[in-house]
């Protein structure tokens, strides 16, 4: 029984934010194959992959969260940190205030050309 809690406490954070994010409703956006719910705070963001594709490294989907964190907060990702599943940004929103959180929506985007300098998005509401 015992484990059978600490199973789903587990799990179950999952998904979870962090304390700086939570309160805060997320935004859906599929990149490729990767589903992040996308939080912003600031000039601070969170990403959290909810899909089970296999990926051991930071590497593997740092530039699709890199985008969807972008293309979510209107702001330029600084510097990316975290694992696999979740990733914190620093945003460079440029001079002044930050940019002001957009409606909430899901969407869905195919991501062209990824390089480590960008790439291309078409992005569709889902």
């Amino acid at each position: 029984m015992f484990r059978l809690l600490l199973s789903l406490l587990v799990l179950g954070a999952c998904g979870t934010p962090s304390p700086e994010f939570s309160g805060i409703s997320p935004v859906r956006i599929k990149m490729g194959p990767s589903v992040f719910d996308i939080r912003v705070a600031g000039r601070r963001a969170e990403a959290i992959r909810l899909n089970p594709q296999p990926a051991m490294r930071l590497s593997s989907v740092g530039v699709p969260a890199v985008l969807a964190i972008e293309r979510v907060s209107g702001c330029r990702v600084d510097r990316l940190s975290g694992d696999q599943a979740m990733m914190r940004a620093t945003l460079d929103c440029g001079a002044g205030a930050p940019a002001p959180r957009r409606p909430e929506t899901y969407l869905e985007c195919d991501a062209f050309e990824l390089d480590a300098e960008g790439g291309e998005l078409i992005c569709y509401p889902f």
